[in-house]
């Protein structure tokens, strides 16, 4: 009788119980341990605290006092609010998509056999390494309107660019592409990992039964990058919902509060009109608003994601 017979033979719990030894597990937690703190003392408490001063008027100089439900009935009323949610969700739908499908599309191009490729990639990954902050200031220059390189270019086939800042049509769309600039390079080093995971023989075999190009990206690229796929566009949606250093530097929430993103609002009204029981409220919004989105997208991708290939 072989080992393996002999094992399948056993009861469940004795074969599950095999090579363990009583109190053995608190090595596991000692392990976890450091993370573990770092999770509590940077996330958990912060989010307890943040939940628990939203109940509360205080404006700093003063002593909290109890206020109930009031600011959530405030926030109900708070036409500002609702718009900066608005320019929140506008802001994200021009980044993620653009953004997702140019990451994907420069991976596919890296991942081919060229003259140069480590170069290229490492070139389009540096606009990430970069301060948020002084990147601003560079496209601050970029997207001027008199003097600006956009506009200049422009002038040089006979258009007249827009004053791309100062227009409430145009600075929401030009702080979100300067956030694609900075971006798409590094998701695209996720998408090229995931692009390397998929073994060629799937594509050989495909090829063999007669699928096109366009027919393997559809039936075999896509389906096996969808937890690559998941992972990106999670951690954008994320990322975009709490925007905040591009706008402040960009365009402090104008014009006409046309990119005064809904982060931005509660920096405002922490700092500016000192009002900390407030910013508490509108930092729960945010929260309950990424909440849902993620658990949205895990529903999503929950049932169309393969991470086993063997």
């Amino acid at each position: 009788m072989t080992g393996r017979t002999a094992a399948a033979r056993l009861p469940l719990r004795a074969v599950r119980g095999r090579g363990r030894r009583p109190g053995s597990g608190w090595h596991a937690y000692l392990f976890i341990a450091p993370s573990l703190l770092g999770v509590v003392a940077f996330l958990l408490l912060p989010m307890v605290i943040v939940l628990v001063l939203s109940l509360f008027d205080w404006e700093l100089l003063s002593a909290p006092e109890f206020a109930g439900l009031d600011n959530y009935r405030r926030l109900a009323a708070d036409g500002e609010t609702w718009h900066s949610l608005v320019v929140t969700a506008g802001y994200v739908l021009l980044c993620i998509p653009l953004q997702t499908v140019l990451a994907l599309a420069l991976a596919m191009l890296l991942n081919q056999r060229i003259k140069g490729v480590r170069f290229y990639r490492s070139l389009f990954v540096i606009p990430w390494m970069a301060t948020p902050i002084v990147l601003a200031l560079i496209w601050n220059w970029i997207f001027d309107p008199r003097d600006g390189a956009i506009n200049s270019a422009l002038a040089l086939v006979g258009i007249t660019g827009p004053d791309w800042l100062s227009d409430p049509a145009w600075a929401l769309p030009a702080v979100a592409l300067v956030s694609v600039w900075q971006h798409t390079g590094y998701n695209m080093l996720f998408f090229l990992a995931g692009l390397q995971g998929i073994p060629q023989e799937l594509y050989d075999a495909a090829a063999t039964d007669g699928a096109t190009s366009a027919q393997r990206f559809w039936r075999v690229t896509l389906p096996l990058l969808n937890p690559t796929m998941f992972f990106v566009t999670v951690t954008n949606l994320i990322g975009a919902f709490q925007v905040f250093d591009t706008v402040y530097a960009m365009t402090n929430g104008g014009p006409s509060r046309s990119t005064e993103v809904l982060n931005f609002r509660i920096f405002e009204t922490a700092f500016k009109e000192f009002d900390f029981g407030y910013a508490a409220t509108l930092s729960t919004l945010l929260f309950a608003v990424i909440f849902l989105v993620t658990v949205a997208q895990v529903r999503f991708f929950g049932k169309r994601t393969t991470y086993d290939l063997s």
